[in-house]
């Protein structure tokens, strides 16, 4: 209990204790513990008892760069009784300043930075053209004063970028340098989820899976995570640079009297049909051998010579990625992509995966992982593991998806701090519902009246969330920021973290402001806004998911498998997304805000959380704040 580097607030000293006990006895621990309780230092504080006991390492893994940020500033807090030493570590697209100054790069797989990386360091090791001038200084300085630099300040990603942007050096290069001297290393999810990355990451350790402690934070968001990293994808597009990528480097016979791009043709038909067939709205599930039937009766061959070809394909793209590389380009193949991705799609168990056709303006043949399990089997080789988040329950479905082993704990803690300070109101004219929205296209003016009116007339920090991108788009589309009083910002689809962090802070230091979000997005989960940074929350419907196939298709295995497909699959996830939205009103003790859901169904959330009916929404926010001052 030393190491906690605070006086203990309340339930602090029940976590730490909670963490330490189930690290000593190598187990693996899922924590529930609300907003406010500083689940990061107790998770910091609880592991390093046992890693310096039993001479193991910590992996923190965050989803987001603040959260990392904050791993790294509470671990200063600790270091400054207790010598600790730890690092942060991002991908190469944050930290490799070679890539910072060239577009292409920026858009490189870990896989393909990494193997031009490497080309890079050995043209620069052996004094040819085309080596990396970055690496050259890296190896000649002197790697014992970095060392110092780091010991002494534990330095955030940005700080030691900036330290070695002035010197000349490669911070990705010197971080991996400096792992196998840390207790805490700091990483996103894909250095643990990415079987390649993760063998990599543990080379640099110089450790096994049996010494690592691992932390997953924000664990609410692991089983969706590891879904999509078992998922895979073949789009339009990249048939199309297939085809590009053909004219470039020939078309060779991969089966007799069949080329690489007969086969990308026939894809490009089959995908088309599959859409013709299949697609409802956003995707439809296909037959599971729908692409392999549809090419084995066009060329008249059989699963073997398919799976023969798709290797072939796969070699050549191979050899396009070698020379791409050899020339200091992006090793990128298309024509490889084609040939993993046939070998996969024949390889899926159907057991575990649904096959579907994406539409939109880029459609796709997509394999969809349904068991997160898959893709979280590491974990438990590792000598303990703690999974938190402020927003995981029902605890069992989250065990069960993951498959965490039947004798792990589960621990619940509340939120410290006084719930009276968090007031939710609802209205009961309005939803967000699909069926009343077909029926009611009012609906959407009603909630964009609401909107305004609360805006204009509280003028306090304000974040209005969205179910989706879509309805934030209706009201964009609808003109509503022309209608507001405020600075309105935004938190958009695919935004870089710079980008992103640039609108959060405008927002933070242009009270009064409003700020445009999505629910289960960065800013609804990842950001903190104490005091006056956000007084107010606007959630402009409850967030259920869209009924696609892939939804209906997930349901429908966890029904199969655990018998409660509504509740792991709708149920479960909406909440902890309402859980996590409300969460960011209330980040210290001092802090209060209030929230106004624009949905009637606000009642089916009784159980988590309270909240009151408003007929007046302007008048009951006002008067909430007057009640404050007094």
């Amino acid at each position: 209990m030393g190491l906690f580097p605070y006086q203990f607030r309340k339930f602090q000293e029940d976590l730490v204790k909670a963490i330490t006990a189930a690290t000593a006895s190598s187990s693996h621990l899922v924590l529930e513990s609300g907003t406010g309780t500083g689940k990061t230092v107790c998770a910091l504080a609880g592991t390093l008892e046992t890693a310096l006991k039993e001479n193991k390492k910590i992996l923190y893994l965050t989803r987001t760069n603040s959260q990392q940020q904050q791993v790294i500033l509470e671990l200063r807090r600790i270091n400054e009784s207790t010598p600790v030493f730890g690092v942060a570590l991002q991908g190469r697209q944050n930290t490799c300043p070679l890539i910072q100054h060239d577009a292409e790069l920026k858009s490189g797989t870990p896989e393909e930075l990494s193997k031009l990386c490497g080309e890079k360091k050995s043209k620069t090791i052996s004094g040819k053209n085309g080596g990396c001038r970055f690496y050259q200084e890296t190896i000649a300085t002197n790697f014992e004063e970095i060392q110092n630099y780091c010991a002494e300040t534990l330095p955030t990603v940005e700080e030691f970028f900036d330290y070695c942007d002035q010197r000349g050096l490669c911070p990705h290069e010197l971080t991996k340098d400096l792992l196998a001297q840390a207790t805490v290393v700091a990483a996103p999810y894909v250095y643990f989820f990415s079987p390649f990355i993760r063998q990599r990451l543990l080379d640099w350790m110089n450790i096994s899976e049996a010494d690592l402690i691992v932390i997953i934070d924000e664990a609410h968001n692991l089983p969706e995570y590891a879904r999509e990293t078992r998922s895979f994808r073949l789009s339009a597009k990249v048939l199309e640079l297939i085809s590009k990528e053909l004219d470039d480097f020939g078309d060779p016979e991969v089966l007799e009297g069949i080329s690489i791009r007969d086969l990308a043709e026939e894809i490009k038909l089959l995908l088309k049909k599959a859409k013709e067939e299949y697609l409802i709205e956003d995707d439809g599930m296909i037959p599971p051998d729908f692409l392999e039937a549809g090419l084995m009766s066009s060329f008249s061959i059989t699963s073997y010579a398919l799976k023969a070809a798709a290797e072939s394909i796969a070699e050549f793209g191979e050899t396009i990625r070698d020379a791409k590389r050899k020339k200091g380009r992006l090793p990128r193949s298309y024509i490889f992509s084609l040939g993993n991705f046939l070998q996969l799609w024949m390889e899926t168990y159907e057991e575990f995966y649904v096959k579907l056709i994406i539409g939109g303006d880029n459609p796709a043949f997509e394999a969809y992982c349904m068991d997160p399990a898959i893709a979280c089997l590491p974990i438990f080789d590792c000598y303990a593991s703690l999974h938190m988040s402020g927003t995981l329950s029902p605890l069992n479905e989250y065990r069960a998806s993951i498959g965490v082993p039947e004798d792990a704990k589960s621990i619940i803690l509340p939120s410290p701090f006084d719930p009276a300070r968090r007031v939710v109101l609802y209205a009961d004219d309005v939803t967000t519902r699909y069926e009343d929205l077909l029926k009611d296209e009012e609906i959407i003016r009603k909630m964009e009246d609401y909107t305004v009116a609360v805006c204009n007339a509280c003028r306090k920090n304000t974040a209005v969330f969205f179910p989706s991108y879509t309805l934030m788009d209706r009201f964009l589309a609808d003109r509503i920021v022309y209608r507001l009083k405020q600075r309105v910002f935004m938190e958009r689809k695919g935004m870089q973290q710079h980008e992103l962090m640039a609108e959060v802070n405008g927002f933070k230091n242009s009270q009064p402001a409003i700020i445009f979000a999505v629910m289960g997005g960065r800013v609804s989960e990842g950001i903190d806004f104490p005091g006056s940074e956000l007084e107010i929350e606007i959630l402009e419907g409850i967030p259920y998911p869209k009924p696609t196939a892939k939804q209906r298709a997930l349901l429908h295995y966890y029904e199969i498998k655990f018998g409660k497909g509504w509740e792991y699959t709708v149920k479960a996830p909406v909440t902890r997304r309402l859980l996590q939205t409300l969460g960011r009103l209330i980040r210290t003790e001092e802090d209060r805000g209030i929230a106004l859901i624009l949905d009637k169904r606000a009642t089916q959330f009784s159980d988590k959380f309270r909240s009151t009916l408003s007929e007046t929404p302007v008048n009951d926010i006002l008067n909430f704040f007057i009640d404050k001052k007094s």
